[in-house]
């Protein structure tokens, strides 16, 4: 499974979002830090979730950031688009 595929699948299990785009954007980042040929080392999600409803951004971001504890280790770079409905 892509690094792509296990991002979309731990966000979708635990927030359910109404919309969930996860772009791999590493190949915008040739010669900067943190890019590996291969890819899968920058991302950006765009994400609707309800279940984050009432929270703050920063609340949100580290919502996230929490669910992807493990992905983070390895990806250099997460742009995250949230909105709670």
């Amino acid at each position: 499974m892509s690094m792509k595929q296990i991002i979309e699948q731990r966000l979708q299990d635990t927030f359910k979002p109404e919309i969930l785009e996860v772009i791999d954007e590493s190949h915008l980042h040739a010669g900067h830090a943190g890019h590996r040929p291969e890819g899968e080392s920058h991302f950006r999600v765009k994400m609707t979730a309800s279940s984050l409803k009432g929270k703050a951004r920063l609340a949100q971001h580290r919502a996230v950031n929490e669910v992807l504890t493990e992905e983070l280790k390895t990806v250099h770079a997460l742009a995250l688009n949230i909105t709670a409905q």
